[in-house]
């Protein structure tokens, strides 16, 4: 009896602690930031005071913190990976080379001392008490007085200096659009800790990955400089800029500078942009959200930036509609930074000398915010989710916004994919991405193969299953860091179907698609899987007589199809390369996929046409 009781109770405990193990939880930020900011150097002293919730079920023994701007430094993990990649990101070096034959120079190679960036911890205290920490490139790793016990709070406070670096990748300082400062990534960071482990990851210029939290964030910088970016300013008649309230009286302070006054809730970033020569334009929504625009007050910007406004609101009201609401008062389009590039609550963005320049960006940039910020997967692990999903989304509301193309994904921007396939190049999605062996691979993975996952998935469950999977999962997981396996499940509930196999192939191989026509005589038709993926397989057949009927064959593994119009043959099992059925005509044309949503590898063996 007291072996049996023993054994029961391992169990039970076992049983239980597997429970708590894989139910949701997440940690929680508080920061409160004061910080100094001279416009003349570049330079900038803050303290911050962060209260830091474990609500993991494990006790912590040490913290790590994100210190970005020292990628900006020559023999940084982020330079030598310059140095290194066969294809380096053209915006971050130099060609000392010819156009025939470039050759490339990293531009953090030669940055002076007074160019750099750099974030040091000058000190730090935990509970009061100071802590031991040290610097490991673009990280702080930190040894904790005492450990932080599961459902307890801890308070650091610390002091810090930073200097923006010129501007190489994404912040920094006087970029080619004469932007004076572009603050993404500038502050000492605490790094996520999930059911994972830590996520210290260096900085290599790729993605991010952040604690839900709040910020409470003050700024003293130049008169003279409009601040836009992140969060909702609290004092707006002691700033003006184009903030203040028309019907009131500005009170605005003596001295050189002025104090901004920040905070934003339930966000995981904190960003912002600061000239001395921006134009702040206000657009009022329908939604209750405001949107600013900040820009260069410069003519040759001017009527492009006039021009972004009206469809911005128009995207507003498209993502609201085909993802979930956008909860938060403000959302501010910038000009700064280079390309664009998300962050709570704004983009920024560089150009803008003509609509078309910046339209698109400002369609994906937008479009992030529900699945970066909102949804904010893992974006260094499933860059797919956070830039391909995107993608996809902007692509949808820019055709149906600017040319009132309602139809869909266009399998014209598969290009991308089948070129790394060709060449030897792709990898699989699971792959870090710091850790794509080139960019080119990071680039078309994350965007296109990314988008493609969803497009396809439309071939897959169907058009109205697969909106209606969009939805319900930014409802059911948005503020909740999502994984891949959450996405699937989701897609899962509302279509009925079994869909693991469609994650595991598309995402976790680099198996590829292609299916082709074997044979076809009188009124029998034979179909091959050439690919290593399976696929549902729709059909279309002309008759001699010039009738046409659609078929879809569902993949047994599916345990079920898509709805349609078409006629429904019986299941093809992944196992068997082949697949025959009859027809009840003669055959003239049998052709594979006429959607082209599919990304069949090889279409040439995919009709067959009888003369």
């Amino acid at each position: 009896m007291k072996k049996l009781f023993t054994f029961l109770f391992l169990n039970i405990s076992f049983f239980l602690t597997a429970q708590n193990n894989t139910s949701y939880w997440q940690q929680h930020v508080n920061y409160t930031m004061d910080v100094d900011v001279n416009v003349q150097n570049y330079q900038y002293t803050g303290t911050q005071k962060l209260v830091y919730t474990n609500n993991s079920p494990n006790e912590l023994h040490q913290v790590f913190y994100h210190l970005f701007f020292n990628a900006f430094q020559p023999e940084s993990e982020m330079d030598m990976r310059l140095q290194n990649i066969v294809d380096p990101d053209k915006r971050m070096v130099t060609n000392i080379g010819t156009k025939e034959n470039p050759k490339y120079e990293s531009r953090i190679a030669k940055l002076k001392p007074s160019e750099i960036g750099y974030l040091k911890v000058l000190t730090l205290k935990q509970n009061g008490k100071s802590v031991k920490f040290k610097i490991i490139g673009t990280v702080l790793q930190v040894v904790l007085n005492e450990p932080i016990k599961p459902g307890k709070k801890v308070t650091f406070e610390m002091t810090f200096k930073g200097q923006v670096p010129v501007l190489i990748r994404r912040s920094g300082r006087n970029n080619n659009d004469g932007v004076a400062l572009s603050m993404g990534q500038w502050y000492p960071k605490l790094a996520e800790y999930d059911f994972e482990g830590w996520h210290a990851d260096p900085y290599i210029a790729r993605e991010f990955f952040g604690v839900w939290g709040d910020f409470d964030v003050t700024l003293h910088i130049d008169k003279n400089y409009t601040v836009g970016g992140t969060g909702n300013l609290q004092n707006p008649q002691e700033i003006g800029h184009g903030y203040e309230n028309k019907n009131l009286k500005l009170k605005l302070p003596k001295g050189k500078n002025l104090t901004w006054h920040f905070k934003a809730y339930n966000v995981h970033d904190f960003t912002w942009a600061a000239d001395p020569n921006y134009q702040h334009d206000v657009v009022k929504t329908d939604t209750g959200t405001t949107l600013n625009f900040l820009y260069k007050n410069d003519k040759k910007f001017a009527k492009a930036w006039k021009e972004v406004q009206p469809y911005t609101v128009k995207a507003l009201n498209y993502y609201n509609s085909h993802i979930g609401n956008y909860p938060y008062k403000q959302y501010s389009v910038i000009q700064g930074g280079d390309g664009g590039m998300e962050y709570p609550m704004c983009t920024l963005i560089t150009g803008g000398e003509t609509l078309n320049s910046i339209l698109g960006t400002m369609f994906h940039e937008f479009g992030h915010e529900w699945f970066q910020f909102m949804l904010a997967t893992n974006e260094s692990e499933h860059s797919w989710m956070d830039e391909g999903f995107t993608t996809y989304i902007s692509t949808l509301a820019s055709n149906e916004i600017t040319k009132g193309n309602v139809e869909g994904f266009s399998p014209k921007n598969y290009g991308g994919y089948f070129y790394v396939v060709k060449n030897g190049l792709d990898e699989p999605l699971t792959t870090h991405a710091d850790r794509f062996n080139t960019n080119v691979m990071f680039s078309v993975g994350s965007y296109t193969k990314g988008s493609m996952f969803l497009s396809q998935l439309n071939y897959v469950i169907g058009k109205k299953n697969l909106a209606n999977t969009l939805k319900k999962y930014f409802k059911d997981f948005k503020i909740k860091h999502p994984t891949p396996n959450d996405f699937i499940r989701t897609a899962e509930k509302v279509s009925g179907l079994q869909l693991g196999w469609y994650l595991n192939e598309w995402i976790e191989t680099t198996h590829t698609i292609d299916y082709a026509i074997a044979k076809a005589e009188n009124k029998t038709i034979t179909l091959a899987r050439v690919g290593e993926m399976p696929m549902p397989v729709d059909i279309s057949v002309t008759y001699v007589d010039g009738t046409s009927e659609e078929f879809t064959i569902p993949l047994r593994m599916m345990y079920g199809h898509k709805p349609t119009k078409n006629t429904i043959l019986k299941s093809w099992a992944w196992a068997n390369p082949t697949y025959t059925f009859n027809v009840s005509k003669t055959i003239k044309k049998v052709e594979i996929d006429t959607s082209m949503l599919m990304a069949d590898v090889d279409r040439s063996n995919n009709t067959i046409e009888i003369k």
